[in-house]
């Protein structure tokens, strides 16, 4: 009679699982413009799920909490913030908009979503490490979600690592630590477009997001409401020069650069730039089958290659 109760249960469980549904409905800021939040909100379309473009600033909190009471997400994904343009040299100059996006909107938009009991999965950066004595350069020790941001060389990269220090007191918050995303188009915005296009590049070995392979994990950090730091990068690291080689390889087979080093480099840039390599432990025990770098950084030239055409 036990055996019998066992398999029926068995049975009723496989049952409910195939019919169960992961679709949820998602709001989300920075998906009007931005590469990233363009990309998030047409997977989740793509996956079933009801996708909202949020209009409200994150800012102006009585038009956030207005948003919120009339879409009633399940998640709220926040891709929106201040870079730069053409880079994170521009939040040198703009300190009080840079503040305002990234601090102040951010913090709003996760206190009106405490209030209501709704997850928030942000998008923030992994640039706010350096390597140092600790986790030096190819050692593989990278720099755990619990360590305290010792990057200070740009405004942009210390405005997030405040807001790093803040997100524990947010239990409803997921803050993901994105690094030099990577994708299979050549958009402006693509780590890989940056670095062709440079006149000089430095040879640093990184962590680094490879976009194919993490963003479609969103959906499921949110059915689990997943919270605090993760960094959001590929295990391992890999170097500025393995990447323009694989380009040269897939890609342009013309194409040459020129190294520089990190000194020559700071002579043209107003603020510093963050080389680091980020611990995966975290996001691995979550899921463990997101590929090293040095793994599919081959596949995503072989899909590049499928529609990218260098004349």
């Amino acid at each position: 009679m036990f055996q019998q109760l066992k398999v029926l249960a068995i049975l009723c469980i496989l049952s409910c699982s195939s019919n169960y549904t992961y679709s949820k409905t998602f709001l989300v800021f920075g998906a009007k413009t931005g590469w990233i939040g363009q990309q998030i909100q047409h997977m989740l379309i793509k996956q079933g799920h009801k996708v909202l473009v949020a209009h409200s600033r994150l800012e102006n909190r009585n038009d956030v909490i207005a948003e919120l009471d009339q879409v009633k997400p399940d998640c709220i994904i926040n891709a929106a913030g201040v870079t730069g343009r053409p880079n994170v040299d521009w939040c040198e100059d703009h300190k009080q908009e840079t503040l305002r996006a990234n601090m102040i909107g951010t913090l709003n938009l996760w206190d009106c979503a405490f209030n209501k009991n709704i997850h928030v999965i942000n998008l923030g950066t992994g640039c706010v490490y350096e390597y140092d004595q600790q986790h030096p350069i190819n050692s593989g020790i990278g720099f755990t979600e619990e360590e305290a941001p010792n990057f200070k060389g740009s405004f942009y990269s210390y405005t997030k690592g405040m807001i790093d220090r803040l997100v524990v007191n947010y239990p409803n918050v997921l803050n993901l630590r994105i690094r030099m995303p990577l994708a299979d188009d050549l958009h402006p915005r693509n780590f890989i477009t940056k670095i062709i296009n440079y006149k000089k590049v430095v040879n640093i070995p990184n962590s680094m997001t490879i976009l194919y392979d993490l963003l479609p994990l969103i959906p499921e950090m949110a059915e689990r409401r997943l919270t605090g730091n993760l960094n959001f990068t590929n295990p391992g690291v890999i170097s500025h020069n393995e990447i323009l080689q694989l380009y040269k390889e897939y890609i342009d087979p013309q194409f040459t650069w020129v190294n520089f080093t990190l000194e020559e480099q700071a002579q043209i840039l107003k603020a510093g730039r963050s080389n680091n390599e980020l611990d995966t432990t975290r996001l691995l025990a979550e899921f463990p089958h997101v590929p090293h770098i040095k793994h599919s950084i081959i596949k995503l030239f072989e899909r590049m290659k499928q529609q990218v055409k260098i004349n």
